[in-house]
């Protein structure tokens, strides 16, 4: 594997994660150790398993730490429904936000399909 900085899917999660942490500026101070914390943590953790997965030995390794990234995009896209029904997101935030972790899933699930045809 390459450098995992030149991985668009990479570069999009780390955008993700700072749009994130933007948006949870305004969350209510109350929610520090609750659903910002883990949306920040949710957020981070993608873009940390695939650099993870990228320096390891093999690409059945690199796999599993996509895996792991796409389940944190998961709990990303879960919690970012759950701040928006408390409205401490609005709707366009919301949309926004949601149509990224998309757009990451998406391109983890195109690495790990190139990940199992190389493995084979």
């Amino acid at each position: 594997m390459g450098d995992y900085r030149d991985l668009r899917v990479w570069q999009a999660a780390v955008d993700l994660a700072v749009d994130c942490y933007s948006e949870t500026r305004g969350f209510p101070k109350t929610e520090r150790f609750g659903i910002t914390g883990q949306m920040r943590r949710a957020s981070v953790s993608v873009s940390a398993n695939i650099a993870e997965g990228a320096g390891r030995k093999s690409d059945r390794e690199f796999a599993r730490f996509v895996r792991i990234a796409g389940g944190s995009a998961n709990e990303l896209e879960t919690l970012l429904r759950i701040a928006r029904r408390l409205d401490y997101l609005d709707a366009e935030s919301h949309a926004s936000l949601e149509q990224s972790v998309q757009k990451v899933r998406r391109s983890l699930g195109s690495l790990q399909r190139s990940l199992r045809a190389v493995d084979r």
